[in-house]
């Protein structure tokens, strides 16, 4: 394909995902569920070239800001409270889904090596940090299962890359060993982690010296890739040292990073990762038209592969399930004879956890990167295309479903709320303090009394407000209302002004920025 050709459909497939994701919100599908459907019939549009997708570059393009963007905005705490069921998950459910996928192929098919069948076990095993997202942004969880899905998704990969490369060496050169696996998966994550932690040092050290906050912008894009390619390099886990690498700098942006800086950059990260996602599956469905042709047509498809991947796929929900009940049994034991630290998530928990593992690009990836002469390709190829398009047409479109139907309690949102309202508290009165004293000058005589009146007014009301929300709450909507539409009055005359030409650009553009800033302030009060 010309350059020119390649770059006009690039530009094509952000188009479709515009209409596809307006399609979406209209029929109030997700996105992942439009895109997917979307990319599958682009694929065999009359004239359209085939696309080919190159496995290595679409996870270096796509796999290290997404995973940088997960790491980034997930809460450390939490994280590290709930390690123990991420681990869980993230290991051993891996492992535990990659035995049984590969025992139940291997009884399908008895000719098929076991090393293939365990690399089929390997490429589908991992719920996908994209997919999840995708799926998760459209529901509401609680928090303990949020951060449980958005651990695991950020950590699986390294557990199915290191069972997917043993796998391929074992059908290449016949040779296995299970304490070389085991050693290998702690080497490349230990390995992994370290270099996060160094890119994500350097970056902190980095941008206090650089100024600009573009500069600073355009360095925090680049830290996924370096964080990922630098640790390949190294051949250890590019996906542990990016997401170390994003923890990292989350936990220093604050400081590290001026209001401006954040504010722009996240407006510039958020459409970044909106179409990297997207691109994702649009590509995935994209692919589909290679898959069908490379295993002989849907008629073979339907006729020889099609009940067996339906198979794998009934399996890895199965196992899953089995898995995850299983864990949470283990749990109610010990929590029976005294070990409180961990409770056990309850049937309507499981359930959610179970039915919420969606697979996508790094499944796709690892498939397309099999080597041609691979025994049974073409069967691993077609099952994993069908277990990424059942995950998220089936479990995507009815996770919200099964969600209400679970009728989760939130256990630990009552415990935030209040830590927020102590924490507004907190910081109103350490700033009173500050302007307090800062108010008076050396001979102690008061040169700033509007400004101390206006803090102390609101420390006040701040503490007021966390003792009577439920009073102060419609008021508070009022009042933003209010605020929204003087702002909005503001926004009409400072246009009416600039098309009279009675002021010119930079003014419109500097009194423009303060209505936006004013805006964005009261939405974000009113939405809390």
């Amino acid at each position: 394909m010309e350059p020119t050709h390649l770059f006009e459909l690039v530009i094509a497939m952000f188009a479709a995902i515009i209409v596809l994701h307006y399609v979406a919100d209209r029929f109030r599908l997700p996105p992942s569920v439009a895109l997917l459907a979307g990319g599958g019939l682009l694929a065999f549009l009359p004239g359209l070239p085939a696309i080919t997708i190159d496995p290595g570059l679409v996870l270096v393009i796509f796999l290290p800001p997404l995973l940088l963007d997960g790491a980034w905005s997930i809460a450390v705490a939490r994280l590290r409270r709930h390690m123990i069921g991420i681990a869980s998950l993230a290991i051993g459910a891996v492992f535990f889904t990659c035995a049984v996928v590969a025992v139940v192929t291997h009884l399908l098919f008895p000719s098929l090596p076991w090393a293939a069948c365990a690399a089929l076990g390997a490429i589908v095993s991992p719920p996908d940090a994209v997919s999840a997202r995708a799926v998760l942004e459209r529901v509401r969880l609680p928090r303990r299962l949020q951060i449980l899905l958005e651990g695991e998704s950020l950590l699986n990969d390294a557990s199915c890359l290191v069972l997917f490369r043993f796998a391929v060496a074992a059908a290449v050169t016949g040779a296995f060993s299970v304490s070389e696996a085991v050693g290998n998966f702690f080497l490349l994550a230990i390995g992994g982690a370290v270099v996060g932690a160094v890119v994500g040092t350097a970056w902190v050290k980095f941008v206090r010296y650089l100024g600009d906050e573009y500069l600073i912008i355009a360095a925090t894009t680049l830290l996924a890739w370096i964080s990922y390619l630098l640790a390949e390099q190294l051949h250890v886990s590019g996906v542990i040292a990016t997401v170390t690498t994003g923890l990292i700098a989350s936990w220093h942006q604050p400081t590290v990073l001026s209001a401006a800086t954040r504010m722009r950059g996240t407006s510039f990260w958020d459409v970044l990762v909106f179409l990297m996602e997207a691109a994702v599956f649009i590509l995935i469905g994209l692919s589909l038209r290679d898959v069908v042709e490379r295993a002989g047509g849907f008629g073979t498809v339907a006729t020889t592969m099609g009940l067996p991947a339906l198979a794998i796929l009934v399996t890895l929900v199965v196992t899953r399930f089995i898995w995850i009940f299983a864990s949470d049994a283990v749990i109610k034991i010990w929590s029976a004879q005294g070990a409180n630290r961990i409770r056990p998530l309850g049937v309507g928990g499981a359930t959610v956890l179970s039915w919420a593992g969606v697979r996508g690009v790094v499944t796709l990836a690892l498939a397309l990167s099999l080597p041609e002469d691979f025994p049974g390709r073409d069967f691993i190829l077609l099952t994993s295309f069908i277990v990424i398009v059942g995950t998220v047409l089936v479990q995507g479109t009815t996770l919200g479903w099964v969600i209400d139907r679970a009728r989760l309690v939130e256990t630990e949102a009552e415990k935030a709320r209040l830590t927020m309202s102590q924490a507004e508290a907190a910081m109103a009165q350490a700033q009173f303090s500050t302007v307090q004293r800062l108010a008076h000058d050396a001979d102690g005589k008061l040169i700033h009394p509007q400004l101390l009146e206006r803090y102390q007014r609101r420390a006040t009301s701040i503490v007021d407000y966390a003792e009577r929300t439920d009073h102060y709450l419609p008021i508070l909507h009022a009042h933003f209302d209010v605020v929204l539409e003087a702002v909005a009055t503001g926004r009409r005359e400072l246009l009416r002004l600039h098309r009279a030409g009675e002021i010119d650009d930079e003014t419109l553009r500097e009194l423009e920025h303060d209505l936006d800033l004013e805006e964005l302030s009261a939405v974000s009060a009113k939405a809390q």
